[in-house]
This record gives C-alpha cells, sequence and structure tokens, in this order.
C-alpha cells in the first residue's frame, strides 16, 4: 500500500489541495460580501449557502443535480479542448445550436415513438454541436486563426441563427417561445423523481431530476478513458503540448486539432439536448439577444475540475450546489446577485489554481 507520504505528495493529490483551496478562499471573501451586503444575517446567509440543496430538503438536491447535467457537459467541452491545447470558448453557440436541433427534431418528428424519439433528438443534438464547432477546428489547423476569436464569433452567430430558426419553423407566438416538444421526445424520469421529493403527505413535491444526470456521468468515464487510456488521447495531448514535436513523431496534428474542436461541440450539444428535453414538456427556448449561461459556465467548471473529466463532475455539481443555496438568500433580504458575486470569487480563484498548487507544494516541502 502507498504511504501517506507519498500520497500526499504526489500530482493529483496536489491538484486536487489546489482547487479546493480556492474554494475555500472563496467562500471566505463570499463570508466577507455577505457582512459589506447585511451584517446581521451574514453568518445565517452563509449558513445557507453550506446548505445548499440541503435548504429544501430531498427535492433540492434533486434540483442540484438536474441544473449540474448541463454544466457537466459543457465542463467536458472545455476542458477536453484545453488538454489538446485548444481554448473552447464557443461551448454557448454550440449548445444553442444542439438545443434547437433537439427541441426542433422534438416538436416535429411526432413520427418517431419513445425512446427512439429522445435517442435521436439528442443524437441530432450532438451532431449539430459538432459541426458547429468543425469551422473553428479548419480555421485553427488549416489557416492557423486563432479559436478564441473565431468561436466567440461562431457564438453570436449561433445565438442569432437559432433565434431565427425557432421564429421561422417551431415558434408560438402567443408565449413568444418555442413549442413544447412532444411527451415522447421528454427525458425520462427514470425513477429519480421518486428518489428526490419532498413529502407533503397526500402529495409528494417532485423534482425535476431525470435520465440526463446518468448520461452526462457516463459521458465523462467515457471522455476520461479516451482521454487518459487510449491511444487517439495521447495523440491528442501530445499535439496539445507541442504540435511540431508531435508532426516529428508522425501525428497528424491538423487531424487531431479539427477533432478535438468537433468533439467539444459535441459535447457542448448534448448538454444543450439534455437541458432543453428535460422538465414536464421540456424547456422552451427564448428568443433572445443573450448567450446561453451554461456555455459560459463551462469555463469555470472546467477550471475548478482542472480539465479532468472527473473532477469536472464534483466541480458542476459544487457550482450548482451553492447556486442552489443562494438562490434561497433573498428570504434574508440578500439581492439575489450576491450568490454570482460569491461564486465568481470562487472561480476568480479556480484560475489560480496553478499558483495555488505550487503554495501546496512547497508546503509539503517545508515540512519534508
Amino acid at each position: 500500500m502507498r504511504s501517506i507520504k507519498s500520497i500526499v505528495q504526489s500530482d493529483p493529490f496536489n491538484k486536487a489541495a489546489a482547487s479546493v483551496l480556492a474554494v475555500l478562499i472563496g467562500l471566505a471573501f463570499g463570508l466577507v460580501i455577505l457582512f459589506v451586503s447585511n451584517s446581521s444575517q451574514a453568518l445565517a446567509g452563509f449558513g445557507i449557502i453550506l446548505k445548499g440543496g440541503f435548504s429544501t430538503g430531498a427535492k433540492g438536491m434533486g434540483q442540484v443535480l438536474y441544473f449540474a447535467t448541463p454544466l457537466i457537459l459543457t465542463g467536458l467541452s472545455v476542458g477536453f479542448a484545453f488538454k489538446t491545447g485548444l481554448f473552447n470558448i464557443g461551448a454557448p453557440g454550440q449548445f444553442i445550436m444542439g438545443a434547437f436541433a433537439a427541441v426542433y427534431i422534438g416538436v416535429q418528428w411526432t413520427f418517431l415513438p419513445a425512446p427512439f424519439h429522445w435517442i435521436v433528438a439528442l443524437a441530432a443534438a450532438t451532431l449539430v454541436g459538432g459541426l458547429w464547432a468543425l469551422i473553428p477546428g479548419i480555421l485553427k489547423a488549416y489557416y492557423n486563426v486563432h479559436e478564441v476569436i473565431s468561436t466567440i464569433m461562431m457564438n453570436y452567430i449561433g445565438m442569432y441563427l437559432a433565434n431565427f430558426m425557432v421564429k421561422t419553423t417551431i415558434y408560438d407566438y402567443k408565449k413568444a417561445l418555442s413549442m413544447n416538444v412532444a411527451d415522447s421526445a421528454v427525458l425520462p424520469k427514470g425513477g429519480l423523481d421518486y428518489i428526490f421529493y419532498n413529502n407533503l403527505g397526500a402529495a409528494k413535491d417532485l423534482s425535476t431530476v431525470n435520465c440526463g444526470i446518468w448520461i452526462a456521468l457516463a459521458v465523462a468515464v467515457m471522455m476520461f478513458l479516451i482521454v487518459e487510456k487510449t491511444t487517439f488521447g495521447y495523440e491528442l495531448k501530445a499535439c496539445g503540448f507541442n504540435q511540431n514535436a508531435s508532426r516529428y513523431a508522425g501525428i497528424d496534428a491538423k487531424r487531431n486539432v479539427v477533432l478535438s474542436m468537433v468533439i467539444a461541440g459535441m459535447l457542448a450539444g448534448l448538454g444543450g439536448g439534455l437541458m432543453y428535453l428535460s422538465g414536464a414538456s421540456g424547456r422552451r427556448i427564448k428568443v433572445v439577444d443573450v448567450l446561453a449561461a451554461e456555455g459560459f459556465n463551462g469555463i469555470p467548471v472546467a477550471l475548478l475540475g482542472l480539465s479532468n473529466p472527473l473532477g469536472i463532475i464534483f466541480s458542476a455539481i459544487f457550482i450548482s450546489y451553492i447556486t442552489q443555496g443562494g438562490n434561497y438568500l433573498q428570504t434574508l433580504n440578500f439581492a439575489p446577485e450576491v450568490i454570482d458575486i460569491i461564486i465568481a470569487c470562487i472561480i476568480y480563484f479556480s484560475a489560480f489554481s496553478l499558483f495555488l498548487r505550487k503554495i501546496v507544494e512547497r508546503l509539503v516541502k517545508r515540512k519534508e
């Protein structure tokens, strides 16, 4: 068995410790913000944040998993691209294009029975997300256009194109939203709503969690195996570290850059499909000139999870957990933006994870 000393000195321990330290520092700053905002209720508010989803019982934890589902996928999208040396800022565009594809099939392709209807809708969301990321991938590989610039531009093109397509194909003019998807296109609950619910006596307050969380977890494990245990994953990481050395070793760097962006886009598109095929009759797309928040939130999730697929699972659940807790801060007369500031502090310090990791390593060496 490995000794405690070898575990403490290991690279995974130092990485995990850096992320935990970032969270603790961010929470400490959050407590200061609460005192500045409302000193008399600061400690009570901090307690609500720490209780997170547990603030509303089992249903609250179900909601944590529900909102963590798209974050896991967009976090994987950003983290996978980063592992291969690319910075995918295009997750919002890929997310909303995948969402539109899923909702369109959910509304129009009613000839498909369940479960094929929602399976085909998710497959379409994944495919469209990958195709949307193909363009910046080609521009990066063959024309050396920086992926940050091209993916940001694709975000706005995707947002406006999705708005246009919704209004011309599946728009409900009475409610100014996309139409409801057919029942056969809604993701099945898989019994999870009867695990995460609050008992109100004769009635039950069910959560909206569904089998999407299982799909997200399965995809995260699959991405971990691909990146860490396959030759394909090794080639992708090698291109990320040094494209010139990869070419010298016989690896097709251009192909791998394109594939990396496409896979990242597929992950974000799948996240959009999982998000908008959930609920009683699916979520409805709003025609607004605002980029999908779930796409941008994938960036801090990936940073906090250090781009490791398994770490991204925990970071997505954590962000969703404290967000759910923050939703109840308003009962203590806190502004609703307070929790966003606290999360931003945690994210800010997670961006310094490499710096914090060096601090942890120095502390370990000093103890030796």
